[in-house]
């Protein structure tokens, strides 16, 4: 399969931008969150994967509605009520998997992407050789418990009573209530800082953004403060690796929950790192990514 660019046509006539990094045999489908987010922070991942001695061919792909593939008009109710679903995002990484010719692979989702690995190792997981949970629970509850808890441990006592304010009256782009945001994102999100993920300017994404999650990464007013999926997993019958940095939004007690109902599963843990520890520490992510790959193929997972 040629390394590059490759842009695909959905059958809803759609394009999405992929990008196909490495060689070997083994094939790695990585997604990204938000939703509305983009691929970014797997451009290294082939690269990090050879440092750690395992030759993969990594697939990325922005999802519609974010960056560099099609943006719909969801201004549109038809473009909402059509696209806007955990249905269409789901079926959009197996019609994904089809156009590039890959099987039996591995998939590894980051975030809102670890939702859609869930749930597609349940609707096709006979096409995985593995799947990879990065950064997200089963319970969104249990998500919004933790994050209110990180807030409140984190900011004063009256910016934590601001922000609540800013979010009754849905004040968002209050200058003092984003300057709280930046400080969590630097301590939950973004470790490493300055962030290469951060842009000068906004480059698409936030509709499909607001539309599941919200305003920011600390509070959920879209669709997935519905998400509940724990019964769920004991359907995961494929080796599942879980990975979460020490420092992030998402609650490890919920990790380790769902690594006890998981199958076959593994919970592991990225000293440093916040939401993204792909980026905060990469040589202990990468070599945790490269180890659960190394096992599942020689059979010693």
């Amino acid at each position: 399969m040629k390394t590059g660019t490759t842009i695909i046509t959905l059958d809803n006539g759609y394009h999405l931008w992929t990008n196909t990094q490495g060689s070997g045999t083994i094939h790695l489908l990585c997604l990204h969150g938000g939703p509305g987010g983009n691929h970014e922070y797997w451009e290294d991942t082939a690269a990090q994967l050879k440092a750690q001695g395992l030759d993969v061919q990594v697939h990325m792909y922005d999802q519609l509605g974010s960056l560099y593939s099609d943006q719909p008009d969801y201004s549109d109710p038809a473009n909402r009520d059509q696209f806007l679903t955990y249905e269409y995002f789901l079926d959009e990484v197996e019609e994904v998997r089809q156009k590039l010719g890959i099987d039996q692979f591995y998939l590894i989702g980051q975030s809102w992407g670890g939702l859609l690995v869930q749930e597609y190792a349940v609707k096709y997981g006979e096409h995985l050789k593995g799947a990879i949970i990065s950064s997200m629970v089963d319970e969104i509850d249990e998500y919004v418990e933790h994050v209110n808890q990180v807030r409140e441990e984190t900011l004063p006592a009256e910016e934590v009573a601001f922000m609540k304010e800013c979010e009754r009256t849905n004040n968002y782009d209050n200058e003092r209530y984003q300057k709280n945001v930046q400080i969590l994102n630097e301590g939950f999100v973004d470790r490493k800082q300055p962030s290469k993920l951060y842009h000068l300017m906004d480059l698409g994404g936030t509709a499909t953004y607001n539309a599941f999650q919200g305003d920011n990464e600390f509070v959920i007013t879209g669709k997935l403060k519905d998400w509940h999926f724990r019964d769920q997993l004991p359907k995961i019958k494929v080796p599942t690796l879980l990975t979460f940095g020490e420092h992030e939004t998402m609650p490890l007690a919920t990790a380790r929950t769902m690594a006890d109902i998981i199958p076959h599963a593994r919970l592991v843990t990225t000293p440093d790192g916040g939401h993204h520890h792909m980026v905060d520490n990469p040589d202990v992510y990468y070599r945790h990514l490269a180890d659960f790959i190394r096992d599942v193929e020689n059979d010693h997972f």
